[in-house]
């Protein structure tokens, strides 16, 4: 049975999922078998699992730094928030839909149970599991239905790090009013704890840090700086208001439920690439991205105006890009079944959608000759099928669905406009080359190469700075590993 040890933080979004990150990486580097672990993620931005389930895009990245494959063990429960439910996504598939006070009130005593056999799963096939909590330990009024948190911790008697966040301020009240709310058993386990995001001299501290371990008999493993990296964020994470650089403008239209919104990372890096929400679109791309709840979110795009905008672009001679949601918005109607709603798409390609109960979860990869012939490599997840409703170029022959042979053609292409399930389709550097550079070249400007980037290189530049400012040794002990 190996190890564990967890990672919690004093709130949202202190970057537990990095440190986690960090630390399966770090023991990697041990020559250790790792494996990391949520019990439960609320995310939109999901990944697909070596079996072709459906996981949350944090543990993903966790997996990929643990040299080991993606698995829905990893991250039993996703939760998916929708206009008035959440989607509970149980081992990467759909088991329910709630509201979501129904869900927090609830014991959830089945689904803890399902978690702690995937952690123990997990146990038993690695020397060590990195645990990640959600939010904080010290919510007491919810703390009784918490399955993320302190309950995970106790299950397997697990050592615990807190993660605070020193830019936000207040980074030792944090820490010292998460200690004094949590009960007697739950600071046994707190082995110590980690200011993160710091930005200056760590020196100014002084060594009150130390001070405030000795109080409540802990550790004080380190502070880590603030870190500019390319690593896949959860939502919460996201700067919306963020603009990439070029000589190529992107406007990508921030729908209300947005999802995998990384897909457009490497345009950011790339291109001067934004988030609107209104207002003209003078982009010479713009691009309708995923969405959890694709008829809502075609409705606001109608009422904000900006569906008749993507129309006038289109017209205008812009590129329009349309990822999964976004792809069956550019089609003529879109049917749902099975809530009676029928939608009119913006009618810029020729396809319909039919919304199915089941969801298409994949890995895939396969080959499109648009801008060039290149091979691509991506995933879907989506509730629905596209049909043509005329003569239409494809976008995608794709020939491999999670590592089995297959052949079929996928997405739609007419004049400046593709529409695509391919989420990550961006990932793919020399796809994202060519298709600026044909920007450009409709533009009358000189082809460029891109800015590519290397999830690994990501991964491994943050546990370095990581092993430079935590004391890994010191947990090294703490888990007596």
């Amino acid at each position: 049975m190996g190890k564990a040890i967890m990672i919690q933080g004093t709130s949202s979004g202190v970057g537990k999922s990095l440190i986690t990150m960090a630390l399966c990486r770090h023991f990697v580097r041990k020559g250790l078998k790792v494996a990391p672990f949520k019990s439960q993620n609320m995310s939109l931005n999901s990944a697909v699992s070596v079996e072709g389930g459906e996981m949350a895009r944090s543990q993903y990245v966790q997996a990929i730094a643990s040299n080991t494959y993606p698995s829905v063990k990893m991250n039993p429960i996703l939760i998916k928030p929708e206009n008035k439910s959440s989607q509970i996504i149980l081992l990467g598939k759909v088991y329910d839909r709630v509201k979501a006070k129904d869900y927090m009130n609830s014991t959830k005593s089945n689904l803890f149970e399902i978690t702690i056999d995937s952690l123990k799963e997990l146990l038993a096939l690695n020397d060590i599991v990195i645990i990640e909590g959600a939010g904080s330990p010290a919510e007491i009024n919810l703390k009784d239905k918490d399955i993320v948190n302190m309950k995970i911790a106790k299950a397997v008697s697990c050592p615990v790090i807190l993660v605070s966040d020193i830019e936000r301020g207040g980074a030792f009240a944090q820490v010292a009013g998460t200690m004094e709310l949590l009960e007697k058993d739950e600071k046994r386990l707190i082995a110590g704890y980690i200011f993160n995001k710091f930005i200056g001299d760590p020196s100014l501290l002084e060594d009150y840090p130390q001070r405030l371990a000795k109080r409540y008999k802990m550790r004080f493993f380190g502070t880590m700086p603030y870190v500019h990296h390319k690593i896949p964020q959860e939502d919460s994470m996201i700067e919306w208001n963020k603009e990439g650089h070029g000589d190529v403008e992107v406007d990508i239209i921030k729908l209300p439920h947005i999802s995998n919104f990384d897909d457009f990372d490497p345009l950011f890096w790339n291109a001067k690439a934004r988030y609107v929400e209104n207002g003209k679109l003078n982009a010479d791309v713009i691009i309708l991205p995923g969405t959890k709840t694709t008829l809502e979110d075609l409705k606001w795009l109608v009422n904000s105006g900006l569906a008749d905008e993507i129309k006038r672009a289109q017209k205008r001679g812009a590129f329009i890009v349309g990822i999964c949601g976004g792809y069956q918005m550019l089609g003529e109607e879109i049917e749902d079944p099975i809530s009676g709603e029928n939608e009119r798409g913006l009618s810029i390609l020729p396809v319909r959608t039919t919304i199915e109960r089941d969801k298409r979860v994949s890995n895939l990869k396969g080959k499109t000759d648009l801008f060039g012939e290149t091979v691509l490599i991506g995933y879907e997840i989506h509730h629905g099928t596209t049909h043509y409703t005329a003569n239409v170029k494809q976008f995608l022959t794709v020939n491999e669905v999670n590592g089995k042979k297959i052949n079929y053609i996928s997405g739609a292409v007419r004049g400046n406009v593709f529409g695509t399930y391919l989420h990550g389709l961006f990932g793919n550097f020399r796809f994202t080359e060519n298709f600026l550079n044909a920007v450009r070249k409709k533009k009358g400007l000189e082809p460029r190469s891109i800015n590519s980037n290397s999830l690994i290189e990501e991964i491994d530049s943050f546990t370095d700075l990581f092993e430079l400012n935590v004391d890994v040794k010191a947990i090294e002990e703490v888990v007596d590993i």
